[in-house]
C-alpha cells in the first residue's frame, strides 16, 4: 500500500535524521538545540533508556543457559554469532541473520543493531582522537584521496563532543594521539605497569598509555543534567547501563534532543530512498516504509542527515535514484559504494607472566592499555602502507578446577598465573574493488534491493598483520613474558564492526562525494556523517571522529539554512 505523502504540515519538518545511533543521535541533538523541528527515523523498535534493558541487572544463574545461547538461536545465526558481544544477555539488541539478509560476494560479517540508539548500546566505548598524521596520510602517501580537512579543523569539535560524552583517560602529551578533554583515568595493575615500563625502556618510538573510554569516572554537571551517573565498573555495558555510566545515544543525546520539544522519533521506519526535486535541484525528503505494515510514507525537510550506519547509508543512497541521479544520489562520478575499508583485527598474541603472585587487583576495568601506531607515522618506512594501534592487558587466571563442591569452589577461588594478551587494530587502505552495490534481482522483505558486499583483505593487510605479530612477540619477550603465542583469527572483514567509506569526503567532486562540511557536492542539503563519509580509516577507534564530524556538520547546516543556502 502506498500513502501519498503530500507536503502537509504533519509530514514536513525542518530536518530529517536517518538513524538514531552514535552519529544520528548527535545530529538530532545539534539540530534540535538550534531550534529545528527534527524527525528522527529509526528502522527498528524503540528502546527507552532504563525501561528497556531487560537483562541489565540479571545474575548469570538467572539465565537458563548461564548466558550462553540455546542451539535454536545459535545455529541459524552464524554471522552475528561471531560477534564477541552476542550472547543470551544481549541477543535482543542484535539483528539476526534472517531479519535483513544480504549477499556476500566475498565473506563479510555485517553486524547490526536495529533499535533506538543502534549500536551505541553495544560499542566497545574506546575513544581516541585522530592526529594530524591520519588526516595527512592519504595525500602524503598517495592512496584514496586527500582529506578536505585537517586535525585543526576538527580539534574544537573533538573537545565539544568529549565534554558532553564524558571521557576517562590521561593527558599524555603525545603528537601521535592528541589529548582529549578527560576526567580521571582507570588504573593499570602491577603486571601491566611492568610491561609498560619495559616497552618504554626498550623502544624510543613507542608509547603506552591507559585507554581512553567513554565512561564517567567523575561525572560533571553536564552529565548530571543528562541524568547520567558514575560508571560502576560492572562491564555489563552491552546489556544497557542503568546508571548511564557509559555514553550511548539512549542515555545522552536522544533524551537531550527530546527535551527541547523539537524532536519527533519514528521507530519501525525502514528508509527506502531520499526524494530528489528535479526542479529545485535538491533533495525534498525521505521515503519510508513502515517496518510492520509495509505502508509507504513520504516526509519532507530542508535538511537531511544520513546516519544509518556505514553500509545501510550506502544502501539508501544507491537506492535513491532519479532522472538527475540514475546511479544513486550525488553519484555523478560513479564511486558511490566504493573504497569501503575497515580495521584489521586478525592478529593477537597471548602469554603468561611469572611474578607478582602476592598481588591482585580490584574491580572490572572497562578498558585496556593502548599503544598508538609507530609504523609509517611521519613518512613511508616499511614495505607495507600505514600501521596499527595495539591494546594489551593482564589478569590473573584461577589456579584450577579440581574436585567437586567445596573443594572445587576453593580451587577456582585461588588466583593462579598472570595471563597477558595483546591485540592489533590495523589500518586498511581503501581500494576501489572493495565495494558494496545493490542486487539487481533480490529484494528484502520491504521490497528494497539487497546489498551485495564485495570486500576483502589485501596483501598489504597480511603484511601489517605479520608485522604486528613479530613486534608484539618481541615486546612481550623483552617485558619478561613466557609462553608467548601468536594467533591469526583469519576473520573476515566486518567482524571489526568498524566499516567505513563508500561516500567519502574530498576536495574534488570528480573523485569524492562529500565536501569538507560532509555535504554532497551535487546535492547540498544532504549530509552524511556516519562511517560512510570517511576518506580513510586511521588506526583509532572511529566513533569519536564520527561524533565530532556530525556536530561540526550539523552546526554548519543550521548556519547555512539561516542564510537561505539550503
Amino acid at each position: 500500500m502506498y500513502i501519498q505523502g503530500d507536503a502537509t504540515k504533519e509530514m514536513t519538518y525542518d530536518a530529517i535524521v536517518i538513524g538514531s545511533g552514535m552519529s544520528g543521535g548527535w545530529a538530532a541533538k545539534e539540530l534540535c538545540d538550534n531550534g529545528l523541528k527534527t524527525l528522527v527515523l529509526e528502522r527498528g523498535r524503540e528502546v527507552k533508556h532504563l525501561q528497556d534493558y531487560p537483562t541489565t541487572n540479571m545474575h548469570p544463574w538467572e539465565f537458563p543457559y548461564r548466558m550462553r545461547l540455546p542451539l535454536e538461536m545459535e545455529e541459524p545465526n552464524p554471522i552475528v554469532g561471531r560477534c564477541y558481544a552476542f550472547n543470551d544477555t544481549t541477543e535482543h539488541f542484535f539483528v539476526k541473520d534472517n531479519e535483513h539478509p544480504y549477499i556476500q560476494e566475498k565473506p563479510f560479517d555485517w553486524i547490526r543493531g536495529y533499535q533506538t540508539g543502534g549500536k551505541s548500546l553495544l560499542w566497545a566505548r574506546q575513544v581516541q582522537r585522530w592526529s594530524r598524521f591520519e588526516f595527512e596520510a592519504p595525500g602524503r602517501d598517495g592512496f584514496a584521496v586527500d582529506w578536505p580537512i585537517r586535525y585543526e579543523d576538527l580539534a574544537p569539535w573533538y573537545s565539544y563532543v568529549e565534554k558532553f560524552v564524558g571521557i576517562s583517560g590521561n593527558r599524555d602529551g603525545l603528537e601521535t594521539l592528541p589529548d582529549s578533554e578527560v576526567m580521571k583515568a582507570w588504573e593499570s595493575n602491577c603486571v601491566e605497569q611492568h610491561i609498560q615500563k619495559k616497552i618504554l625502556e626498550a623502544y624510543k618510538d613507542r608509547n603506552v598509555v591507559m585507554g581512553r573510554c567513554a565512561h564517567l569516572t567523575e561525572p560533571q554537571e553536564i552529565h548530571k543534567q543528562q541524568g547520567r551517573g558514575q560508571c560502576q565498573a560492572r562491564t555489563l555495558c552491552e546489556r544497557g547501563c542503568p546508571f548511564g555510566g557509559y555514553f550511548s545515544s539512549n542515555s545522552s543525546t536522544l533524551p537531550w534532543a527530546m527535551r527541547t520539544g523539537n524532536m519527533t522519533l519514528r521507530p519501525f521506519s525502514v528508509v527506502h530512498s531520499i526524494l530528489y526535486d528535479e526542479k529545485k535541484g535538491k533533495a525534498a525528503g525521505v521515503r519510508v516504509i513502515d517496518a510492520n505494515t509495509k505502508e509507504v510514507f513520504d516526509y519532507y525537510a530542508r535538511i537531511i542527515f544520513v546516519n544509518a550506519a556505514c553500509l545501510n547509508t550506502n544502501l539508501i543512497l544507491l537506492n535513491s535514484t532519479s532522472s538527475r541521479f540514475p546511479n544513486g544520489l550525488g553519484n555523478d562520478n560513479g564511486i558511490l559504494g566504493k573504497y569501503v575499508a575497515f580495521h584489521n583485527y586478525r592478529g593477537s598474541v597471548s602469554a603468561t607472566f611469572e611474578g607478582y603472585e602476592d598481588t591482585y587487583y580490584y574491580g572490572r576495568r572497562p578498558t585496556q592499555l593502548m599503544m598508538p601506531s609507530f609504523r609509517n607515522v611521519r613518512k613511508q618506512e616499511e614495505d607495507f602502507m600505514r600501521g596499527y594501534m595495539s591494546f594489551y592487558g593482564a589478569s590473573r587466571m584461577n589456579s584450577g578446577s579440581q574436585g567437586i563442591g567445596a573443594e572445587l569452589k576453593e580451587s577456582i577461588a585461588k588466583p593462579g598465573t598472570w595471563a597477558v594478551s595483546m591485540m592489533m587494530q590495523g589500518e586498511t587502505v581503501p581500494i576501489e574493488s572493495n565495494h558494496v552495490r545493490l542486487s539487481p534481482d533480490q529484494k528484502d522483505a520491504w521490497g528494497i534491493p539487497q546489498l551485495i558486499t564485495a570486500i576483502e583483505h589485501t596483501d598489504n593487510d597480511e603484511k601489517v598483520k605479520e608485522d604486528f605479530l613479530v613486534q608484539a612477540q618481541e615486546m612481550l619477550d623483552k617485558a619478561g613474558c613466557k609462553n608467548i603465542r601468536p594467533h591469526d583469527s583469519k576473520q573476515a572483514p566486518g567482524l571489526d564492526i568498524h566499516e567505513m567509506g563508500g561516500v567519502r569526503m574530498g576536495r574534488d567532486p570528480k573523485t569524492s562525494l562529500l565536501n569538507k562540511w560532509n555535504q554532497f557536492h551535487a546535492c547540498r542539503n544532504v549530509f552524511v556523517t556516519d562511517g560512510a563519509c570517511m576518506t580513510s580509516v586511521g588506526n583509532q577507534n572511529p566513533s569519536l571522529t564520527f561524533m565530532a564530524l556530525t556536530a561540526r556538520a550539523a552546526n554548519y547546516a543550521v548556519a547555512e539554512a539561516k542564510k537561505g543556502n539550503l
